[in-house]
């Protein structure tokens, strides 16, 4: 069975042109949402992914109008090849029950994968530029070495609670145990 899916970002916006796709390719179920794409909780895509059964296909107007993002559209027809459900899209022509739409969505996996790649490389890149001049990443210490080497001090004389230490030197918990950790003797 063809289900169809169509949404508009706002009110102001029609979703007559993709109702009338949607028809003349012969859906027999439509879902529809009115809101914007950025959003995740959309009822009626979420009605339509309940209503999909394996064989079924889910046809949208554009590709654009399932989700927002090309790690979004891969997840969501992942999602939907793993149930036995196909994805077809009438405006860039893809159809994931052929082989030829297999091809173009592995295509657009492969881009994405690699568009990931390369950011990871480029931010690792620039951080050991920035530690080769001498900068380094990560917020700064709140306490000076001696301030915070009295802190574990105070810490280890069991004198004082971790509550009264962090009031006294102005930091949290977590900041205080980092210390610790900090200036333990090793493992």
């Amino acid at each position: 069975m063809l289900v169809g899916y169509s949404r508009v970002s706002t009110d102001d916006q029609n979703l007559d042109l993709q109702r009338d796709a949607l028809h003349a390719c012969g859906c027999e179920k439509f879902f529809e949402d009115t809101l914007s794409g950025a959003k995740a909780d959309r009822p009626g895509l979420k009605e339509a992914l309940k209503q999909l059964r394996d064989g079924d296909t889910l046809v949208v107007w554009r590709l654009d109008r399932l989700g927002r993002t090309l790690k979004d559209l891969i997840i969501r027809a992942e999602e939907l090849r793993e149930r036995g459900i196909g994805l077809k899209s009438l405006q860039e022509s893809i159809d994931t029950n052929s082989s030829g739409g297999e091809l173009v969505f592995h295509m657009f996996g492969a881009l994405a994968q690699f568009e990931r790649a390369l950011i990871r490389e480029r931010t690792h890149a620039g951080l050991q530029a920035a530690r080769a001049r001498g900068r380094m990443g990560g917020r700064p210490k709140l306490l000076a070495t001696k301030q915070r080497q009295h802190a574990v001090s105070l810490y280890k004389s069991r004198d004082h609670t971790v509550k009264e230490i962090c009031e006294l030197m102005g930091i949290s918990k977590q900041t205080l145990y980092t210390y610790v950790e900090e200036f333990s003797d090793g493992p």
